[in-house]
């Protein structure tokens, strides 16, 4: 396992990180139950990694109180990250960034992570009602207790990057150090604006979805609806608007003819599809560490194998070329379907 420096700060996190949107039980996408959460857990830092990702909103605190209990009696050794804005009631001020709800929302975090500080807290979506000074003050005061190490924010734009360093450095307050990101063979929108402004702003990047909701697996072939085990077919199959629409949108034309080229690479290799896309994205320049989000211990497994690939430069190269069209994927995507 590699480690590299997280953003313009001293905390070593590893190449691959392990995402936990899967872990617990709902009627979305995760059905990872405890048992085999646990397993995953153990098996990812056995082989060291170090960087485990949550969020208040996964699968409605589940996977926050599994992951707490999953690495009792190893909590030094974890970078324990999470997130906070999506809904955890029905008020008004039971969602966003303001200090109202972050103070409350970190406070049942830590409870339920069975921890008493997070190594990074981040904002999980931009908040247009908040004042983002308010944020980042409340941000800081949460370092200066002890309750946070680090600081980050996944889904933002790159403007909304620059405005929050802005005001943390007006405020004297302590800034960002990551950002969590949609990147893959289909998703490439950060490539232009994203990942330069966190190169000159001092973050890292932990990106997810690297394999594009699976449709990089091979899983998923044109004029065949994706089977009701599939990630595409629980989210087809979903009550969430959103998730059925997620889905559609990345079952198209050019996703699927990027899907086979990578089949026919990875064929080409004797390895696996999987494999090739996780390879592909873990060397892009300015990725610091790519969040896998197996459900099962055998996707876990297989998972790694990307990390220890070298791709040809041939196979870079033609994969960099077929991916241009098709990986233009907002820079917002959606953060349930990892």
């Amino acid at each position: 396992m590699e480690y590299t420096t997280l953003g313009r700060s001293g905390l070593k996190i590893s190449s691959v990180c392990l995402g936990t949107m899967n872990f617990g039980t709902s009627d979305a996408v995760a059905d990872c139950d405890e048992t085999e959460a646990a397993r995953i857990i153990d098996a990812f830092l056995d082989a060291g990694g170090n960087v485990i990702d949550t969020a208040d909103g996964y699968t409605g605190g589940q996977s926050e109180s599994i992951v707490g209990r999953a690495v009792k009696g190893r909590r030094q050794s974890v970078v324990l990250a999470t997130k906070a804005f999506l809904p955890q009631g029905p008020g008004p001020n039971d969602r966003g960034l303001s200090r109202a709800h972050l103070t409350r929302a970190l406070e049942a975090s830590l409870r339920r992570l069975g921890t008493d500080y997070v190594d990074i807290y981040q904002c999980h979506q931009w908040d247009d009602s908040t004042p983002i000074e308010e944020t980042m003050v409340t941000l800081d005061g949460f370092v200066r207790s002890g309750k946070v190490r680090y600081l980050g924010c996944s889904n933002f734009t790159a403007a909304q990057i620059v405005e929050s360093q802005w005001a943390a450095q007006r405020l004297g307050a302590v800034p960002f150090v990551s950002l969590q990101s949609q990147y893959s063979l289909l998703a490439r929108g950060i490539e232009a604006e994203v990942l330069p402004t966190c190169q000159r702003h001092g973050l890292g990047t932990l990106v997810w979805s690297p394999l594009g909701g699976g449709v990089l697996t091979g899983r998923y072939r044109r004029g065949a609806a994706p089977g009701a085990d599939t990630r595409m077919g629980r989210l087809r199959a979903s009550t969430l608007p959103m998730a059925r629409a997620w889905a559609d949108g990345l079952l198209n034309e050019p996703n699927l003819e990027v899907a086979d080229q990578v089949v026919r690479i990875a064929a080409d290799l004797d390895t696996t599809p999987t494999a090739v896309a996780l390879a592909w994205v873990r060397w892009r320049p300015g990725v610091t560490s790519v969040i896998i989000g197996p459900r099962t211990l055998n996707q876990f497994h297989g998972n790694l194998t990307g990390f220890a690939l070298d791709l040809p430069a041939e196979a870079v190269g033609h994969l960099d070329e077929i991916s241009r069209s098709a990986g233009l994927m907002p820079v917002n995507g959606m953060d349930t379907g990892r």
